[in-house]
């Protein structure tokens, strides 16, 4: 029998959405000496962690902004952000935006009226704003791209026209997306405002 995986330890970790995070970070605690077995979005898999490297990994997430989380309910908050940063950021299928109540339901297990109800319990924004963040962010890296029209990218990201994505756009960020291609530097995420 093979003791080497007897050990693992796995943290479930709040804002680590990405993957060049948990790249970043698997690379950080790595250089710092830590055994890690795994880091992917929102999970951390360390070996032979003894109580004191415990306290140092949490004194090291904290200074990075992540935090290990234990509520059940908080760990599924995260899964659902995940999930949305997947759906919209990963996946370049068409249709995946469309049926993102059924993706999220698919992928976590639950009715999406219990995910938008725990979701609004621990955010400051409801599910379905969250999900139109995430698709405005999504939107400056395609127009900062580039490649796609605005109609292609109206249609992609499941807008019925570019009026309405373009209204959308101008609600949610505050200036058009003609000002937005003009200037994108210097153009904060209003992510950062509810992370």
């Amino acid at each position: 029998m093979n003791g080497t995986n007897i050990n693992i330890k796995e943290f479930h970790v709040k804002n680590l959405s990405l993957k060049s995070a948990a790249m970043l970070l698997s690379e950080k605690l790595t250089d710092l000496g830590f055994s890690v077995v795994k880091i992917v979005p929102g999970i951390i898999k360390l070996n032979n962690l003894n109580e004191n490297e415990e306290q140092r990994l949490n004194e090291i997430l904290d200074r990075y902004g992540f935090e290990i989380i234990k509520d059940k309910e908080i760990i599924l908050v995260e899964q659902i952000k995940q999930a949305v940063i997947e759906l919209i950021h990963y996946m370049n299928n068409m249709n995946s935006v469309v049926r993102k109540s059924e993706y999220l339901v698919e992928k976590l297990g639950k009715s999406y009226s219990h995910l938008s109800r725990v979701f609004s319990k621990h955010e400051p924004i409801t599910l379905e704003k969250y999900i139109i963040f995430q698709k405005i962010e999504r939107i400056k890296e395609l127009i900062d791209q580039d490649e796609l029209t605005l109609s292609e990218i109206a249609y992609m990201m499941d807008y019925s026209s570019v009026q309405y994505l373009s209204n959308q756009f101008k609600k949610i960020t505050g200036y058009s997306v003609t000002e937005y291609k003009n200037n994108p530097e210097g153009k904060k995420s209003f992510l950062d405002d509810i992370d």
